[in-house]
């Protein structure tokens, strides 16, 4: 009974209207889950490549590390770069619907009008809609940005995305690494064994928080992952093994 009271009052006027009128925070969780997951991904494929290749835990070591400071930081810039770019074609879009309203208000208004009349408006209340939208200029760009170019805004702002990419990139992607750095100061008995383990419990992990966040079957997410990253390592290893020859 309390639930449903619960989201009784979720849907009362006075909180859709806060809820409305919040500003809208963006959530960085899939440039996480992103990072993450290429992290383990990228750096497992260079421990099972150079653990097929028979090269020492030394030398995995150092090629894990450039892999997470260099891949890590690409991916970051990358992601930043990308998500600046988005920012600039909206904002550039954005000045585009201005200038189109300002020099042909006829055409935009027609633009308006028939995008109503495609969903199910017309007579006197398509002329209402278009009367109203095209009476407030913020609101008119907004409808036209969202309904002829798809753009919202409010989108990801560049630097967070680029951050989460990176830190999730740095701490998922050091797992397969763990079992050779400690190595190094005490003796762990199977390293590549134990990596493989650890590793596959990172994708679980990953995949099971990443079908948490997005309302799916978090066991189906988490196997989903863990064979995504299981089939690059694996095919890492593979040619480590038919390459070990030029490692020698």
């Amino acid at each position: 009974m309390s639930h449903h009271n619960d989201i009784r009052a979720e849907h009362s006027p006075a909180a859709i209207r806060a809820r409305i009128q919040a500003d809208t925070k963006h959530s960085y969780i899939k440039d996480f889950i992103y990072g993450a997951i290429d992290g383990a991904v990228t750096t497992f494929a260079i421990v099972a490549a150079s653990a097929g290749a028979g090269l020492s835990s030394g030398i995995i070591i150092v090629l894990g590390l450039a892999n997470l400071l260099a891949d890590g930081f690409s991916m970051a810039a990358s992601n930043y770069l990308g998500t600046k770019a988005d920012q600039q074609l909206f904002e550039k879009t954005k000045a585009e619907e201005h200038r189109e309203i300002e020099t042909h208000p006829e055409g935009e208004i027609e633009e308006i009008r028939q995008i109503f009349a495609a969903q199910g408006f017309e007579g006197e209340n398509l002329e209402h809609v278009v009367e109203v939208i095209t009476g407030d200029r913020e609101l008119w760009v907004k409808t036209m940005m969202r309904e002829e170019h798809g753009l919202e805004e409010g989108g990801p702002e560049a630097m967070p995305a680029a951050k989460a990419t990176f830190v999730a990139f740095l701490v998922v992607g050091a797992v397969p690494l763990m079992p050779y750095f400690i190595g190094a100061f005490v003796d762990v008995p199977m390293q590549f064994i134990v990596s493989c383990a650890m590793t596959a419990f990172a994708f679980l992990m990953v995949g099971w928080v990443k079908g948490q966040i997005v309302g799916v079957d978090k066991l189906r997410s988490a196997l989903e992952t863990l064979a995504i990253g299981g089939s690059a390592a694996a095919v890492a290893y593979i040619v480590g093994v038919l390459l070990q020859g030029m490692a020698g």
